[in-house]
């Protein structure tokens, strides 16, 4: 076993919360701005801690839009496209790991590479599709969208998961008798759920904090808390205390739900990682 000195020890926790600070700091600045007065939020040199406190952004943010409202589409949204996503993952990711072909490693492939292209080359297509069938502004095709956008993703995440579980089990619940549809649901699920979790924790997050689609997809009944926040950037310029305030609504309950679940997101995203 590797040892380590106590100031090798110390070294590492310090660059460890020197990191960790770093990729925080933006996001408690945009709290504090929050809570500062438009004139605060601008001054030059900026204030930290030291200044007026004030919940009149918030107030305002409240008044001059619906939040719950946002949220609302924004949880629709982002919980309805992950569970569909996973819906169909799961078989395709089990037909890939447990019954491949010369094709599969291919297919994968060609999956991951509809990532690769800048969202706007499919942007008029899909916003003309969405015009002739009615699902401009709608959370149906909001979610339908998303869910096809994030769903190339979960396929590779749940597919590296189930390759970790050997295939030996499934053969002796086929022996069993078991259905092909109860090998997937008592067997294999249960086996993966710390893959099966990140994944869907991870596709929560990608799909609270879609933008591009969201601006472009829908105007004012489907917006989501993304849409909620470009509403504050005007013609007349940046507000950028309330903008912090409404960035702040936004940003919370993804905070929190990662926050609660951090451990099981570790977890699974080291699933089959240690033998």
């Amino acid at each position: 076993m590797r040892s380590y000195s106590k100031s090798h020890h110390v070294l590492i926790t310090v660059i460890g919360w020197t990191v960790g600070l770093l990729i925080f700091f933006p996001i408690l600045w945009t709290f504090l701005t929050s809570f500062k007065s438009e004139g605060d939020a601008i001054a030059s040199p900026p204030t930290f801690l030291f200044f007026h406190w004030t919940l009149e952004n918030y107030v305002e943010v409240q008044n001059r839009s619906d939040y719950f409202k946002h949220f609302f589409n924004s949880v629709t949204v982002a919980f309805g496209s992950t569970l569909i996503a996973i819906l169909v993952a799961v078989p395709a990711a089990w037909a890939m790991a447990f019954s491949p072909t010369k094709r599969t490693k291919d297919i994968l492939m060609w999956m991951l590479s509809t990532k690769m292209m800048p969202p706007v080359g499919a942007l008029i297509p899909i916003y003309l599709l969405f015009r002739d069938w009615g699902l401009l502004d709608s959370l149906p095709g909001l979610v339908f969208v998303l869910m096809l956008i994030n769903l190339p993703i979960v396929v590779w995440m749940l597919y590296t998961y189930f390759r970790e579980i050997p295939g030996d089990i499934l053969e002796a619940a086929r022996m069993d008798g078991a259905s092909l549809g109860k090998e997937i649901i008592y067997v294999l699920a249960p086996m993966a759920v710390p893959g099966i979790a990140s994944t869907l924790l991870l596709n929560i997050i990608l799909a609270w904090n879609e933008a591009f689609w969201t601006l472009n997809l829908t105007a004012a009944n489907a917006a989501p808390l993304t849409a909620f926040i470009a509403s504050y950037s005007s013609p007349e310029g940046l507000f950028w205390a309330k903008l912090s305030a409404a960035s702040t609504l936004a940003i919370a309950p993804i905070l929190l739900m990662g926050w609660f679940s951090q451990r099981q997101l570790v977890r699974g995203l080291t699933f089959g990682a240690v033998k």
